[in-house]
């Protein structure tokens, strides 16, 4: 008779501790296969628990494949490989915390003390309460219709461009966008980058499958003749505002793109990253408004103008890819939850999201000038050059110093500074690229520049 000591169950249901036990004896073999358990009601009478109990632990333990019940014969252990001697589980290393800087210059970050809190919930109650249970049904593939027509509302109004809200297809952030676009275009490609440009659109790209060819840049963007030579088929860029140089792409060299690529039957990824802060002069229209030919892919997020943790951005398919997509892709589920795209659509065609926009221009306009202010003013203002475009959240300076990059960014991190470097963001290495800092300003507030020039003073000291 199988006897366990059911007062050491500590707090399982006696059902599941009478089935582990069970279930132990068949793996070690201690209850060899065809051997007949007791009877449900003879077991129970001998551990002193009820019928239910051990009706239970049997059927759970026959619905797992360890019993197999035989009318009118009973139970009995089924035939199992027996367990392996227990092994010390393999270490598991510790997620590595992420590091708290006294300044830092290199992270791409927004002043999420703007974020519009207020506006936000009230909006999120109001889509709660008259939204209910449509909440709760599947989600259009390529997202809320009413979401997708406030984006392509915000595009016409403020982008110049016009695109149908059936073009558009809103996905969990641009990384997540990439990889589509990866298979999209397929793993033969050859797909054309900036360089130097954001490495991460390189990872994500080279993670799919897709071989990316870096392009160097010259002082309009992309090199034309360089492109061509790199025998791409399609192209990632951001011709409003490149990351990290902050070049502007002229109106001749994009026309000139967008000829490369009807000659090529290639396709041009607009990455419009940063637009949304230009602090002189009209915004710079994108690529996709001149493009008459169905060649470009715009791109665009919510995560430097409203927040990061969103993780909510677009891209805008001409029709010949957008037929392709729901061809081949269109079985992929909206990766945004619904009440989020709600509340996002109502924040865009209620003009919260402009009047939000407005009131960052103007801080980050505030900001920037400070910044610039406090470098030209620093001790070491004889050492640098900066160069800025009036636009986006960063800008470049160049220092004058004998020591390299990586000496100068260890020598940062002893004293608690996270410095980015121009030469980071190279496929290629160039020596012209060395000691120019990528210098990210949002996170920057004005009272602590003092301090923030001291430690800098103090890092960049011959």
């Amino acid at each position: 008779m199988l006897t366990y000591a059911m007062e050491e169950r500590g707090n399982l249901p006696l059902y599941e501790y009478l089935y582990r036990r069970i279930r132990a004896d068949i793996l070690a073999g201690t209850l060899k296969a065809g051997e007949k358990l007791p009877s449900k009601r003879a077991l129970a009478e001998h551990l002193r628990v009820s019928v239910i109990t051990v009706e239970n632990a049997y059927a759970q333990l026959e619905a797992e494949g360890y019993l197999l019940a035989e009318p009118r014969r009973g139970c009995f252990a089924a035939r199992v490989e027996r367990a392996p001697a227990a092994r010390a589980p393999a270490p598991i290393v510790p997620e590595e915390a992420a590091k708290s800087w006294t300044l830092d210059l290199k992270t791409n970050r927004v002043d999420d003390s703007r974020f519009p809190f207020s506006a936000w919930s009230r909006l999120t109650r109001q889509v709660l309460s008259e939204e209910g249970t449509a909440l709760l049904a599947p989600i259009p593939h390529q997202g809320l219709p009413a979401l997708r027509r406030a984006i392509a509302e915000d595009l016409r109004d403020y982008r110049g461009m016009q695109v149908s809200p059936e073009q558009i297809l809103v996905g969990a952030g641009a990384e997540y966008l990439y990889l589509q676009l990866a298979q999209l275009l397929g793993r033969d490609t050859v797909l054309a980058v900036e360089d130097p440009g954001y490495p991460r659109i390189r990872q994500v790209y080279e993670k799919s499958g897709v071989r990316c060819a870096p392009v160097p840049l010259d002082g309009e963007g992309l090199e034309p003749e360089a492109l061509r030579r790199s025998g791409a088929q399609a192209v990632h860029i951001s011709p409003s505002h490149h990351y990290p140089t902050g070049l502007v792409m002229p109106i001749r060299r994009r026309q000139e793109l967008l000829r490369w690529a009807q000659e090529r039957d290639g396709t041009v990824i607009e990455d419009d990253y940063d637009s949304e802060f230009r602090f002189s002069g009209r915004p710079i229209p994108p690529l996709q408004s001149i493009d008459r030919d169905g060649r470009v892919v715009y791109i665009n997020t919510f995560s430097q103008t409203i927040a990061p943790s969103m993780r909510m951005g677009f891209m805008v398919l001409p029709p010949r890819l957008l037929a392709r997509w729901r061809r081949e892709l269109g079985f992929y589920a909206c990766t945004v939850p619904a009440t989020e795209q709600a509340v996002l659509a109502r924040f865009l065609s209620g003009g919260q999201y402009e009047q939000h926009l407005s009131r960052m221009r103007n801080e980050y306009r505030l900001r920037r000038a400070a910044v610039l202010d406090a470098f030209r003013k620093s001790a070491f203002a004889r050492r640098i050059s900066i160069t800025e475009r009036g636009a986006g959240l960063h800008f470049l300076m160049r220092l004058t110093t004998a020591r390299t990059d990586g000496a100068l960014r260890a020598r940062a991190e002893e004293r608690g500074v996270r410095l980015g470097f121009l030469s980071e963001y190279a496929a290629r290495p160039d020596p012209a690229y060395g000691h120019t800092l990528v210098v990210n300003y949002a996170g920057l507030e004005p009272a602590r520049l003092p301090e923030a020039m001291a430690l800098l003073e103090e890092i960049f000291r011959e």
